[in-house]
């Protein structure tokens, strides 16, 4: 790694230390509903919508209300986009959105996955990007938030029977914490030039002609084909290119903050208008890991020990760094193929005798120059360990060890900080695993925050730690067997698997960036995505809620000399050890088929 590789690191985990314990007790502060000026708000609300303000709700009527919930959004999305061509805030008449790609995107959307298999600026009109994206953004976000928060309160609760109101928490978390976050993150952004207008998209004159090969077209409009069938075309050239417009800070800020990561136009974070600058790109990442990590020290306040939220972020960090490192170092290295080339201070004898010196700038293939190497590798490692899916570099042209990385942060199941939410209850499921294994180990009923783990709880442990590898190993095993699915890949071999296993990773795990090379949008791959995305992310959720209401009811146990201590290094070992054994084994196979394989073939056999 390079110093610059190191400074950027050292300083994006040090500014996120500052910022993650006073974000962390206000979410407590909040969540627990101890915000004075919002009694009053709440209450109006709660009346307005004929919610019971004081209704404690068992874990069964939390789960249906929030599934209830997340499926009006996804039907509202739905129709924006089959009604698109319809409705105002439409400047460039974008035509309405097919049946599979708008019920793929809809399902995306609302799970908090964000897939997009279309071109933002190309498909959707500013109304869908608003009312649709952007608001789902606020709600995904705030759904995973208040599922945690219902699990926290397992924990902290004892001889309870209920585990919070769904309503007022969904609320709460919209209204109190995502909200001013975003307003303020997306003020930055505009005065960083992120655009922001509901303005047409702009013709402008280029400095140079831009040249491409325009298809002939036939008498009735059909493009003409030779004898082989291939496309014919003639060169063409035009003096304008038109650039989109439209409201996107607003949705860059909740995009990143809510780990959404859906981009307003294609090319994502890596696109001028939606990261301009260095600084953005600095701003972006830390965003990504600012409530995931609040939310471990909340976690610490409401269950009334901070070590065990400390802990918590402890183990996180730990995994983060390394792959964060291994990203970057393998990225620097390049393609070794290319060493003998690359190797500083290897010269070269040019036509008129005088040296030239290659330099080894490592695999800059696939990445913004003004972003490079370091800063790419690192935002690939922070969007795919926190569930997000914004890209600035293209994830299909990293070295195959560098491209192993993202697709390892999702099969760990998104617990390395993870999304809004799902990250902590993800890692809490798993610190829940930790302790029943250690409490075999040494012979004793295990438990954690001074609730017994019993049979219960670990059969929910089991279906919510399973469920996504088996979607996403099952899936990917149909997509390889169908002649659909394998129509798709563009890269034959172990690339092309890497890309069918990183589609069905990230969907499963709802993080929505993409290996790209799949072509994606097509009625087999937006269904077959679509379901791994919604039962990847209910699938984990209705179990966390029916643990979280065991927890609560009941009684809680002293600590005693045979309790295991769930904080300091010990258990920070222990939790990354199962994390990494049992969240990543079941991936063994299918990683040995895709980029080991790959790195594999990059070395020569002498």
């Amino acid at each position: 790694m390079t110093n610059h590789a190191w400074l950027l690191l050292g300083l994006y985990m040090a500014v996120l230390l500052l910022l993650v314990k006073p974000l962390g007790l206000y979410i407590a502060h909040v969540m627990e509903g101890r915000l004075a000026f919002a009694t009053r708000i709440e209450s109006a609300v709660c009346r307005l919508c004929g919610i019971q303000r004081d209704e404690d709700m068992g874990w069964l009527k939390y789960a249906l209300a929030v599934l209830l919930f997340n499926a009006l959004g996804m039907f509202a999305v739905y129709a924006l986009q089959r009604l698109q061509l319809w409705l105002p805030l439409n400047p460039q008449a974008m035509a309405s959105v097919s049946a599979d790609s708008a019920f793929n995107t809809a399902v995306s959307f609302v799970t908090n996955t964000n897939w997009q298999g279309y071109g933002g600026e190309s498909t959707m009109g500013y109304l869908t990007q608003m009312l649709g994206f952007t608001v789902q953004n606020f709600l995904s976000a705030a759904t995973g938030l208040v599922v945690v928060i219902a699990l926290i309160r397992g924990f902290a609760r004892h001889s309870a029977s209920g585990i919070g109101n769904a309503w007022l928490d969904l609320f709460r978390a919209t209204a109190w914490i995502l909200l001013p976050l975003s307003m303020v993150f997306a003020i930055f952004l505009a005065s960083q030039g992120v655009i922001q207008n509901f303005d047409a998209y702009q013709d402008v004159m280029t400095l140079e002609l831009t040249k491409y090969d325009n298809p002939k077209l036939d008498a009735t409009g059909q493009p003409l084909k030779d004898d082989k069938g291939n496309a014919v075309t003639e060169p063409a050239t035009t003096p304008t290119q038109t650039l989109p417009m439209g409201p996107v800070a607003s949705q860059e800020a909740i995009k990143m903050l809510g780990t959404n990561g859906g981009g307003f136009f294609n090319a994502n974070s890596a696109h001028p208008y939606e990261n301009p600058t260095p600084l953005t790109n600095f701003f972006q990442m830390l965003s990504i890991f600012l409530i995931p990590g609040a939310l471990c020290i909340a976690f610490g306040r409401m269950v009334g020990d901070m070590r065990q939220g400390w802990t918590l972020f402890a183990a996180m960090t730990v995994l983060f760094v390394v792959f964060a490192v291994g990203a970057m170092t393998w990225e620097q290295q390049g393609n070794p193929l290319l060493a003998k080339v690359m190797q500083s201070g290897i010269h070269t004898d040019d036509a008129d005798g005088t040296a030239t010196t290659v330099m080894n700038d490592g695999n800059m293939e696939g990445k913004e120059t003004r972003f490079g190497i370091a800063d790419s590798a690192l935002f690939a490692t922070i969007t795919t360990a926190a569930s997000c899916g914004a890209v600035n570099a293209m994830h299909d042209s990293f070295t195959p060890l560098g491209s192993m990385v993202p697709l390892v942060m999702m099969q760990l199941g998104e617990v390395v900080f993870g999304g809004v939410g799902s990250g902590l209850y993800g890692m809490l499921v798993f610190a829940v695993m930790a302790v029943f294994i250690a409490g075999l180990m040494i012979g004793r009923t295990p438990e954690y925050l001074g609730k017994k783990i019993q049979a219960h709880e670990m059969k929910m442990t089991s279906i919510a730690i399973l469920v996504t590898p088996l979607l996403v190993l099952l899936c990917t095993a149909i997509a390889v067997m169908s002649e659909a699915g394998r129509a798709g890949i563009a890269n034959p071999g172990a690339h092309g698997f890497s890309e069918i296993l990183y589609a069905l990773s990230s969907a499963a795990n709802n993080n929505g960036s993409a290996f790209a090379g799949l072509s994606a949008n097509t009625p087999f791959y937006n269904g077959l995505l679509a379901v791994a995305m919604w039962f990847g992310r209910f699938g984990v959720i209705v179990p966390v809620l029916a643990m979280a209401g065991s927890l609560a009811a009941k009684k809680r146990i002293p600590v005693s000399a045979g309790t295991l201590p769930t904080h300091g290094p010990l258990f920070v070992s222990l939790l990354i050890g199962v994390v990494v054994l049992v969240g990543l084994l079941n991936y063994v196979p299918a990683l040995a088929l895709g980029p080991v394989v790959e790195h594999l073939a990059l070395w020569p056999i002498r």
